[in-house]
């Protein structure tokens, strides 16, 4: 990803002034008449996400003019400045007055400027910024090269993305970054012992495997990331109404975000020895499909009855973490695209995350507030684990009831960890519905900012 940042010196950069309805009078006051005038008679009000270009006496850009909210409002989007680069025109423009916070809001700016063009071209923004004194400008790119990554991965529709090609771009990020990479494909997921991933995977004419990335120095403390990788969820033989099915290429996202996130850890030489674990599939129909009531024995060793065929994603990540937890991490986290439930629950900006440990669970609720990565913890509830129990076989993989589905299916994937010292879910939605200042339409990077930054404190 090119930067959007002038890191040079640039006195000649248009100045970006951030007015509230509050502070617009006093600002306006200080403007020389005839801009005055012009911002009057154009109606600028400081309305959040209003922009003006103040012209110059020799019709150059002097000035611009970008509204946001009140300091006292009640919601304040810390991202607004992520409309930038879609209005500005080409330019070298630079902060004259603070926002609300100014490395917020240059980040928001680096977000802001993606655009996907693999299959039109994108008209890509031109406007680059000097960035405010004291931003960490390395830091924000790498965020922003990471949830390019995580976006574009999402985007690509699952004719192009399906779990060789993801296996491929992981392989890239390895070598990148000198990591171990190695891959488990096809029959040989029975002969290694993943049973469940093969199993969801099977029917497809592409072949299930399971990704496995290692980086840094073994004597640094493990940490494990494992990505749901569905690069398309028919929903098996319990098909998905076509409504449901239409923006399934984003089931992979847990995926994208995870390698988002190693990108970030990788880049910024983190003190830890890293694992990613992405067990890659396509949830198809044919002749061959799992079926409602199949029982598996997993790789843990727990016996699994079929409640659902489109309860697909805890099934491949149960494997997955029962990998991962063998060698005792020290932080075990899985991130996928798993339930409706929690989209009903919290709406698609607000993940919910779950977790046994106090100190994570509050340290990852302040880095996710302080980084603008929202997401909302939801508990571990031992009274619903007994509604996984089968008569047949020791766990369903989606009992009937309806009630609490992220949750259960949390309790879920909690039977598959044992050994990690600690460990948390996180239940994203990866896709951003409708356009908002710095996340556009599509694919999205959720929890990964939140998460490095956590693993930053921590280990940087």
């Amino acid at each position: 990803m090119h930067s959007v940042f002038e890191t040079a010196a640039a006195t000649s950069a248009i100045p970006i002034t951030f007015a509230t309805k509050a502070t617009w009078d006093a600002i306006c006051a200080e403007l020389p008449a005839p801009a005055q005038q012009f911002a009057l008679a154009n109606g600028f009000a400081a309305k959040p996400g209003a922009c003006l270009t103040l012209p110059a006496a020799d019709g150059q850009i002097a000035q611009v003019l970008f509204g946001l909210e009140n300091e006292t409002s009640k919601f304040r989007d810390l991202f607004r400045p992520g409309l930038l680069p879609g209005l500005l025109p080409p330019g070298i423009y630079r902060f004259a007055n603070a926002p609300h916070d100014a490395r917020l809001a240059a980040l928001a700016f680096a977000l802001g400027s993606y655009r996907f063009g693999r299959y039109r071209k994108a008209d890509a923004s031109e406007a680059r910024l000097v960035p405010p004194d004291g931003v960490d400008v390395a830091d924000i790119m790498r965020m922003a090269e990471a949830a390019a990554l995580a976006r574009d991965l999402i985007n690509t529709p699952s004719n192009d993305m399906g779990p060789e090609e993801l296996a491929q771009a992981a392989q890239q990020l390895a070598k990148r970054f000198g990591a171990d990479f190695t891959c488990v494909i096809g029959d040989e997921l029975l002969r290694q012992n993943f049973p469940l991933i093969h199993a969801v995977g099977m029917a497809s004419s592409r072949a299930p495997r399971l990704i496995d990335l290692t980086w840094g120095d073994p004597a640094h403390p493990k940490v494990t990331l494992v990505g749901k990788g569905v690069c398309f969820d028919t929903g098996g033989l319990d098909l998905k109404p076509s409504g449901s099915m239409l923006i399934m290429k984003k089931d992979m996202g847990g995926a994208a975000n995870v390698l988002a996130l190693a990108l970030m850890v990788m880049d910024a030489g983190l003190k830890v020895r890293l694992r990613v674990l992405i067990p890659a599939v396509e949830n198809a129909v044919a002749g061959n499909a799992f079926r409602p009531l199949d029982i598996f024995t997993s790789r843990k060793g727990l016996s699994v009855e079929i409640g659902n065929t489109d309860a697909e994603g805890r099934l491949v990540l149960a494997d997955a973490l029962a990998l991962a937890d063998e060698e005792k991490p020290d932080l075990l986290i899985d991130l996928g695209t798993l339930t409706g439930a929690a989209r009903v629950a919290l709406g698609p900006e607000l993940p919910p995350f779950y977790t046994d440990d106090e100190t994570l669970a509050q340290d990852l609720a302040a880095r996710a507030k302080q980084e603008n990565d929202p997401l909302w913890r939801l508990p571990l509830w031992p009274p619903y684990d007994s509604w996984l129990d089968s008569k047949v076989a020791d766990i369903n993989n989606a009992p009937s009831g309806g009630f609490a589905g992220s949750i259960v299916c949390a309790l879920f994937l909690q039977r598959f960890v044992e050994a990690a010292k600690s460990w948390l879910h996180v239940d994203i939605y990866g896709w951003t519905p409708s356009a908002r200042p710095a996340r556009p339409e599509g694919g999205e990077c959720q929890a990964a900012r939140a998460i490095y930054k956590l693993l930053s404190d921590r280990y940087g």
